[in-house]
């Protein structure tokens, strides 16, 4: 899957950046062209400020649908302190879209007052979205098993996503990072689909260790810019095509 511009980076990042719908869409081309099997995508509003604008998320939707018909869509679900669970919840039964990332902690901030969670995952059930739930520590984890015992959260379709170096002070992930996570899902949930992200210039080998291990990847400049060699990438097809060669190295 690929994450080609998240919800904080601007084209005084990188210029290559892509922001605006067609941007975005153009992006998504390569990409998919160089191996993604999935976009996760973000819209920006006309200052290029993170938004759940649902009229601009249908606009990208319909133009991914014509340009790479066969690429899977993604969409965000991301607060970044602007949105609560109830409007995040009303983006996803707007949209309807065939899946959407969703914050753990973000839709579910305290595991006793869970009424609006369990409603939002099991109407994304009942509707056949398909929720990747994003956890950025091991203490998201133990919540996100505790959900699941109290059946907050069905166990029916579990996909997750395990963010690395979030909460790094320099945004900087460390391959062993993962090894938290991969100790409680295997010995409590091993039948979950997951999958990894990770921030700054070890994003590479955090990926090649997901693989190794069975998860799945995500790779964009989202998280980061540079290639395993320390390099800044040009694009994020470049990005798609490094990591699609190098998984085809260990399995």
């Amino acid at each position: 899957m690929v994450a080609p511009n998240g919800a904080r980076k601007t084209k005084k990042d990188h210029p290559n950046l892509p922001i605006t719908i067609s941007e975005i869409v153009e992006d998504a081309y390569k990409c998919f062209n160089n191996g993604a099997n999935a976009i996760h995508a973000h819209v920006r509003d006309k200052n290029g400020s993170h938004t759940l604008d649902t009229g601009l998320y249908n606009e990208l939707i319909k133009e991914l649908k014509v340009k790479v018909p066969d690429l899977p869509v993604q969409i965000t679900t991301e607060s970044v302190g602007k949105y609560s669970p109830n409007e995040q919840f009303e983006v996803v039964k707007k949209l309807s879209p065939e899946s959407a990332s969703v914050a753990f902690i973000e839709m579910l901030p305290d595991i006793k007052d869970y009424k609006l969670a369990k409603n939002f995952y099991e109407f994304s059930i009942d509707n056949n979205i398909q929720v990747q739930h994003i956890l950025y520590s091991f203490e998201d984890l133990k919540l996100f098993i505790q959900a699941i015992k109290s059946k907050i959260i069905s166990n029916k379709n579990l996909q997750v996503l395990y963010v690395l170096g979030r909460y790094d002070i320099n945004f900087q992930s460390r391959t062993e990072d993962l090894d938290l996570f991969i100790q409680e899902h295997k010995s409590i949930i091993s039948f979950i689909e997951w999958g990894v992200c990770a921030f700054g210039e070890a994003e590479t080998v955090c990926l090649m260790k997901s693989y190794s291990l069975g998860g799945k990847a995500r790779v964009g400049f989202e998280n980061n810019f540079q290639n395993a060699d320390g390099t800044i990438a040009d694009t994020n097809s470049d990005r798609v095509s490094e990591i699609v060669t190098l998984r085809k190295t260990i399995l």
